[in-house]
């Protein structure tokens, strides 16, 4: 495989599946199938999943709470989500482990760096929750944060579209998909992949990002193989968009 140890972002909303809100039980058994199929191929897989299909901090403003508050009710919602995946993965006989960046020790071990090693090293899958345990830190934050840490080989961010584009594609019909693009690019094209600290935390350390469409069936293996799924930011140059 191309990458041995990956950290997987998935966002919040994406666990609605066709639903307006909360979690759909089809999605959650298509996402765990895909990883553990590459768990199955020796992969050691980390997993951030956001909150916003339950609730997110930035909405505690707009109802007259205070925004630190907002923040902890969105890490927990982090906390139920993986949880739910968490209890998903294991129903298909895949070991995991919920990793809680705040304490909440009826259900998540603290995390602890050399723990979630471990943790890998032995198969297991490692979710990690209520994101760096920190209000004003997104999700991305905390899944470039903790590949950082646990030295993951790559993040992935699993989206519903296939990659990084010239504009919006559900928007502008011209918009073109690139196949490769650095992270000065990135800058300097103002493109939205993931919130300013987190990717600013992923080009000062090397880390590469690839954005992919996770509810393509077989993608995540894919891209593990090699193939070129999605769009990849590094520091190396780019092609030409697609």
């Amino acid at each position: 495989m191309k990458y041995k140890r990956i950290l997987l972002k998935l966002s919040g909303e994406s666990l609605m599946g066709e639903q307006n809100y909360g979690i759909d039980p089809n999605r959650l058994v298509e996402y765990s199938a895909e990883i553990k199929s590459v768990v199955d191929m020796g992969v050691q897989v980390a997993i951030v999943i956001g909150g916003g299909n339950i609730y997110r901090g930035m909405q505690a403003e707009e109802v007259g709470l205070d925004r630190v508050q907002g923040d902890y009710m969105g890490m927990l919602a982090t906390v139920i989500n993986s949880m739910a995946l968490q209890s998903a993965l294991e129903k298909i006989n895949v070991n995991t482990r919920l990793l809680s960046g705040i304490n909440i020790q009826q259900v998540c071990e603290p995390y602890i760096r050399r723990r979630a090693m471990r943790h890998l090293e032995k198969g297991r899958v490692v979710i990690f929750g209520a994101g760096i345990g920190s209000p004003y830190f997104t999700t991305d934050s905390a899944a470039s944060l903790r590949a950082i840490e646990i030295e993951a080989d790559v993040v992935l961010k699993g989206t519903r579209v296939d990659g990084i584009y010239t504009a919006d594609p559900e928007k502008d019909p011209k918009a073109t998909r690139y196949t490769n693009i650095t992270f000065q690019e990135v800058f300097e094209k103002d493109l939205n992949v993931m919130d300013m600290t987190a990717f600013t935390l992923c080009k000062e350390n090397n880390l590469p990002i690839i954005v992919f469409d996770m509810n393509k069936k077989g993608n995540l293996s894919k891209v593990l193989d090699g193939e070129e799924i999605g769009t990849l930011v590094s520091m190396e140059p780019t092609e030409q968009p697609i």
